[in-house]
């Protein structure tokens, strides 16, 4: 399970930013995970809720994920596939000379941050 490696990571950068901003507490956190990315967004849920309750600043604060679907051009027609279901040979036109488009992508979107007023 390397999903508990990747919320360390997401946790370091987040307090990163937390603290160049003056913020004491995160309340949530917003990240695109692909479709082919190899994370399992259970798994990183839970990791997270583990992980992030152990930090002060993150204590409570809530995981969002936006699922970002994979798609795949293909150089032998021009054309964008959906990935997951045709793989690397495009549906169009047979061709084997495809790649990913997007969807592994692996990115912190947004840190959201509730006013003290």
């Amino acid at each position: 399970m390397h999903e508990l490696g990747i919320v360390f990571y997401i946790i370091r950068d987040v307090k990163e930013a937390a603290e160049a901003h003056h913020v004491e507490h995160v309340s949530g956190v917003v990240m695109n995970i692909g479709e082919v990315s190899t994370i399992v967004p259970e798994y990183l849920l839970d990791c997270w809720r583990w992980a992030a309750d152990k930090e002060d600043m993150l204590r409570g604060c809530e995981l969002k994920i936006n699922t970002i679907p994979a798609v795949t051009r293909c150089d032998g027609c021009g054309r964008d596939y959906e990935t997951v279901p045709h793989g690397k040979i495009c549906p169009y036109c047979n061709s084997p000379n495809t790649w990913l488009l997007h969807g592994n992508e692996v990115e912190i979107k947004e840190i959201e941050v509730k006013d003290n007023i």
